[in-house]
């Protein structure tokens, strides 16, 4: 394989990297298809030939991507789907699907005798069934037969269901068994019906030899020779293989369970203790989560984009393996006569796959995200309906991939509010995702739903959809915006041309208003050179803002970046390699050396340079009486400022040399995208003078250090102009928790006028800030803490839900992952050689032999030695203590106390084995529903049948909630936001493939070519070992001696 640009390949630990069968190459390389696969299950079919007919399904399937469909099915006497909710039917190769078919190979049992018509009848009805329905993939059409031999040729199936209709459906065979003698049936099926024969006799040569038939199924794009389809893939992971979740996940679960085994041997006592057990249980139900995995994953989402290439030779001689007779293969060297006397074979063989990848991160940064704006976004729908990209798609659990990632519909991420029950999506929410799938141009606005903060938060509201088809591909461009102030935003005006200002004033360079404490959105293109890396993105800003400033600067012409450049990171240059650069010339770059969005660069300085304010210290930015009130009641504060151009500044009071955490603009960078922003931004449409305070949350998980925890405050700035209004900023500080709660402390203990009230002080009451969403701000008892209010004090919680204070929402997570126990034993076969065999008959007879003899012996023994009195001795009494071993009540008679602790030492060290599988999983998320809330909160104190008062916090998202300790907790479930799982009655894949979704199919299909028929190569033997030479000599042998 040729990559370009040149890179190290590295292999750790081993290199299992075969392009041909990534989507990229597979797709390009063939139009769609619909595969039955037929695997032989009679008794023959035992041994290492089962375990070679797995491996071939498996590398079959490997090769299939969303756009094509299969079916797999056993047959022996009878014909069985292999899974049987897929009766029927071929299924979209998905993952999810391939994993299901894949685990159900472990399943089938071999017995009986082959019926191979009424298997080949199935197929042949099946795939009739999809053409004439226009279903499936609706191009190409295979047969994949996987037997140990087949007893004729079938002629009249194939004369009745396939060559009557110009043979639609290619048969490849693969003849498993290097014993097998008779391969000319097997071939002449493949040959007959433009498929292609596999000899296999052993596990090594299975991947290459299954690969065949992509070049068999590319033949018709080959001969055609004059167009190249154009194939875009779905989303895929820079990864070796991504259909290696089970391993890893296997891989840790093994390491895990070394540890407890190490941990038992340690310190038995401390391992088997009550406190010990609970720790590591809670351990792994955390560890069995699949959120918290934002912004942490060593992968790389991309796409690509590729198309085939061609041997433009049409003649070749061609050498293969013949079988003469049982046990004897000679080569032979094909030739036909052409036209001008030359001896050679037709051909048409496909020479590769040319493409390139294009990492979505490149997608996204090019989709000018700062013009969408805050809680807006962009995504991109494929031709199946799944996401290709989207600010929700989360691909990844624990640092491994999901089994089902890039398979996620548009309705999985889209959560319209309409409070169905999972995967009951209404007429309209189907018939939107079909025109977008259609690649239509139009709008629409719904009312939606979506979380927050790794779905520990949740909003609800109106957004517009808007939606084109990009040309050329299969995808849909949507853009979501908020219905309020999402249609508008700010622009600088023209006179404010950054180029065009440090030309016209002297002294004055935009670099002069970004002083220390300012970062930038990480994942915005601002401007990127692709002959040098930077520092930081702040650095490469600077870097272009010295540019801009030097006469002969010319923006790009074009909003694209040049067709091939190295990747987006930054990493850190030598000081003598940045010393050398600004030595250089300062003749600007050539521009397809670098991009510069011009909207964003303007948008940004224009931002800068009206908040050049902030540069200054918090005492100098105010009058001092109110700086020193504001710092004297907080404390040690950081204050900061955040544009829609993605610019963040922030200042320390008071300043500190070192600190061992990140700073504020290192920590929160991306500006409109951080919780806080979005929070404040929404908070103002409830009341347009508050701030939205918030502290980190407290989970099982990761559990709050309240010491030092920290209060956010933010509130937003809007921009107005008549009836317009967008927002512009968001401004705010954070301080630290313990001054919040003094403050709350002081205020909720003190009475006005000195009168005589009930305070907080009071063991008879007790107090909480509760946010918007019903976590816990502030409590008396500091470890609830950043806890859900839900779970401290569910009766008060429901009692506030019932007034409907709080409002649940139904929250779906359809790319869960869920954790299925799975079977430990070992279910491969062994493989038992003669000598083998015969060992084990020796060691029966020798066995039994002995048994007889000790037990006549014995007997003779005894009768010898001992008389009984046969009136006295039954048989029940003579048995009853073994019958009844295990429940009697007889302490000599108790079970061995070796048993007792093998059973201790599975319950306690040996871990259940479980497998990531998709599922689905549901929670209720609260909201504060501020409609009517003065109504909803101004209702009495009736000793215990109410016994709390709430009131909002003025000018903040905070609820005060007072409750009367002194009456008992009445007992009602906890409300918890945890998700559960969604009990179906059938698995994640069945029930999606008994409710299909509409989707598109390919526009391209090419599956036919009348020159095909001059092709004659349709079969390959088994590659045979040298030592097969020597059986003839062995077999002369061994006559000559008897």
């Amino acid at each position: 394989m040729r990559h370009y640009p040149a890179m190290k390949w590295r292999a750790d630990p081993v290199d299992i990297y075969d392009c041909r069968t990534r989507a990229w190459y597979m797709e390009a390389a063939a139009s769609p298809k619909d595969v039955v696969i037929l695997v032989d299950r009679s008794g023959s079919m035992t041994g290492q030939r089962r375990d070679i007919a797995k491996h071939v399904v498996t590398n079959i399937l490997d090769t299939l991507g969303n756009n094509d469909f299969v079916s797999v099915m056993t047959f022996a006497d009878t014909v069985e789907e292999i899974v049987p909710c897929f009766e029927d039917s071929l299924v979209q190769a998905t993952l999810a699907n391939l994993r299901e078919l894949k685990l159900a190979l472990d399943n089938f049992e071999t017995m009986e005798i082959a019926n191979f018509s009424a298997a080949l009848t199935r197929a042949f009805e099946l795939l009739e069934i999809y053409r004439n329905n226009s279903g499936g993939a609706n191009c190409n059409q295979a047969i994949m037969l996987v037997t140990d031999g087949v007893p004729y040729n079938y002629k009249e199936l194939f004369e009745r269901f396939n060559w009557k209709y110009e043979t639609p459906v290619r048969v490849f065979t693969y003849l498993i068994g290097r014993e097998v003698a008779d391969v000319r049936e097997v071939k002449w099926m493949a040959c007959a019906n433009r498929g292609f024969y596999v000899h296999l006799s052993t596990l090594a040569e299975v991947r290459e030899r299954v690969l065949e038939h992509v070049n068999v199924l590319a033949r018709p794009l080959v001969l055609q020779r004059e167009k190249h389809p154009v194939v875009w893939t779905p989303v895929y992971a820079n990864v070796t293989d991504p259909k290696v979740a089970d391993y890893l996940w296997e891989q840790r679960e093994r390491a895990e369970q070394k540890e407890r085994f190490m941990s038992q041997r340690r310190d038995k006592a401390l391992f088997n203790s009550e406190k010990e057990q609970n720790r590591r249980w809670k351990i792994t139900q955390m560890k069995q989560g699949q959120y918290s995995e934002l912004g942490n994953s060593k992968y790389q989402l991309m796409t690509s984009v590729s198309m085939p290439v061609y041997d433009l030779r049409h003649n070749e001689n061609i050498t293969e393996n013949v079988l003469i007779n049982e046990a004897y293969w000679v080569s032979v060297t094909k030739e036909s006569v052409e036209e001008n006397g030359q001896k050679e074979m037709r051909i048409a063989r496909l020479l590769g796959v040319a493409g390139t990848d294009v990492p979505l991160s490149e997608i996204q940064a090019l989709m000018t995200p700062y013009k969408i704006g805050v809680n807006g976004y962009a995504f991109i729908v494929t031709n199946n309906g799944y996401i290709l990209i989207h600010p929700d798609l989360r691909p990844v659990f624990q640092q491994i991939l999901k089994p089902s990632y890039n398979s996620v519909d548009m309705i999985e991420v889209e959560l319209f509010d309409d409070d169905r029950s999972p995967r009951n999506f209404s007429k309209e929410l189907t018939a939107l995702r079909k025109e977008i799938i259609d690649q239509k141009t139009g709008n629409k606005l719904m009312n939606i739903k979506y979380h927050m903060e790794d779905m520990k938060r949740v909003s609800r509201g109106k957004r517009h959809y808007y939606w084109t088809g990009i040309s050329d591909s299969p995808f849909t461009l949507v853009v979501s915006i908020p219905e309020n102030y999402g249609r508008h935003r700010i622009t600088p005006p023209p006179t404010d041309d950054i180029h065009r200002l440090s030309l016209t004033s002297k002294n004055i360079s935009a670099r002069q208003y970004l002083s220390n404490k300012w970062s930038v959105h990480p994942d915005w293109l601002y401007c990127r050179h692709y002959e040098r890396t930077f520092s930081s993105p702040e650095a490469e800003l600077l870097y272009f803002l010295e540019r801009v400033a030097r006469p002969g600067w010319r923006w790009p012409a074009k909003p694209r970046p040049p067709e091939h450049h190295k990747n987006k990171g930054h990493e850190r240059h030598s000081e003598g390699t940045e010393a050398r650069e600004r030595n250089k010339s300062p003749n600007i770059a050539p521009r397809n050396e670098y991009y510069c969005d011009h909207g964003l660069m303007q948008a940004l300085v224009y931002d800068a340079r009206n908040t050049a304010w902030f540069n200054k210290s918090i005492s100098d930015s105010a009058s001092d009486d109110k700086a020193a009130e504001f710092i004297q009641r907080f404390g040690y504060i950081v204050a900061f400022l955040a544009t829609h151009s993605g610019l963040t500044r922030w200042q320390t009071h008071p300043s500190r040399d070192y600190d061992d955490k990140p700073e504020f603009g290192k920590q929160w960078p991306r500006a409109i995208d951080e919780v806080w922003y979005r929070r404040a931004v929404e908070q103002h449409y409830v009341d347009p003078l508050s701030f939205v305070y918030s502290v980190d949350l407290s989970t099982e998980k990761f559990p709050l250090n309240v010491s030092s925890a920290m209060v956010t405050a933010a509130h937003a700035v809007f921009h107005g102009d008549g009836h317009r209004k967008t927002p512009a900023a968001v401004v705010g500080f954070q301080f630290k928790h313990e001054r919040l709660s003094e403050w709350f402390e002081n205020i909720t203990t003190s009475c006005e006028h000195n009168k005589e009230c009930v305070t907080c002080l009071s063991d008879n009451w007790d107090c909480f800030l509760v946010d918007s969403n019903g976590w816990i701000i502030v409590s008396k008892d500091t470890t609830q803490t950043g806890q859900f209010f839900g779970k401290i004090r569910p009766d008060i919680m429901m009692r506030l839900v019932e007034d409907d204070v709080f409002k649940p929402v139904h929250i779906i997570d359809y790319q869960a992952v869920c954790f299925r126990e799975k079977k430990t034993t070992n279910p491969a076969s062994s493989l038992l050689t003669p000598l083998e065999n015969l060992r084990l008959i020796m060691a029966w007879f020798l066995a039994t032999t002995i048994w007889i003899y000790n037990s006549i012996a014995v007997g003779l023994a005894q009768a010898s030695s001992y008389s009984f009195d046969y009136e006295f001795l039954t048989p029940t009494v003579a048995y009853q203590n073994y019958e009844n071993d295990e429940d009697t009540d007889d302490p000599s008679m108790s079970k061995p106390p070796t048993r007792m602790l093998e059973r201790d030492f599975e319950k306690l060290v040996l871990i259940n084995r479980t497998r990531p599988t998709p599922c689905d999983r549901e929670m209720y998320l609260y909201q504060l529903d501020y409609k009517n809330l003065d109504e909803k909160l101004n209702k009495p104190v009736r000793e215990c049948d109410r016994p709390f008062y709430a009131q909002l916090v003025n000018y903040t998202n905070m609820l005060l909630v007072v409750v009367d300790a002194m009456c008992a907790k009445v007992e009602v479930p906890i409300f918890s936001i945890d998700a559960t799982e969604v009990q179906y009655n059938e698995s994640l894949p069945c029930l999606k493939h008994m409710h299909p979704l509409y989707r598109k199919q390919p526009n391209s299909c090419i599956r036919n070519h009348t020159e095909e028929s001059n092709i004659d190569m349709c079969g390959r033997g088994s590659l045979q070992q040298k030592n097969i030479l020597w059986i003839p000599l062995i077999i002369t042998i061994i006559l000559h001696y008897f």
